[in-house]
């Protein structure tokens, strides 16, 4: 079983930065390929960002944070990363990681292949 645990969000103005961090539980952390999505008020889940198991080499975006997010990941630590620069009040949500194996990293947007998430972090952005 692997456990995720968020953290990092919180209260920002828009332009600030936030950074976001996943715990992962369990030795096979590398072995998971791991996502973002982002889900606010009467609004379905979102994705937001993907990165590749083992190096991280391939990354994906959604359109909407392109060149101003950036996801990566620290196998030694087990943790995965989200930085958040030049915030809108439209990145206003809960933020959850997921982690998955074994499926094809074109999938990744989808909410539905991935088989554990956290509990999610408030980001909020607000003058």
């Amino acid at each position: 079983q692997v456990q995720l645990v968020e953290s990092g969000g919180g209260l920002v103005q828009p332009g600030d930065s936030l950074r976001l961090s996943c715990s992962v539980s369990g030795r096979t952390f590398s072995m998971y390929d791991m996502g973002w999505f982002r889900q606010a008020p009467g609004k379905e889940r979102e994705f937001v960002a993907a990165i590749s198991r083992s190096t991280g080499t391939s990354t994906y975006y959604a359109d909407s944070v392109k060149g101003r997010f950036t996801i990566s990941r620290d196998n030694a630590k087990n943790t995965l990363y989200l930085q958040m620069n030049s915030l809108k009040r439209e990145d206003t949500a809960g933020y959850y990681c997921a982690a998955v194996r074994g499926e094809g990293f074109n999938n990744l947007y989808s909410a539905y292949v991935y088989d554990f998430w956290g509990q999610g972090t408030q980001v909020t952005v607000s003058s």
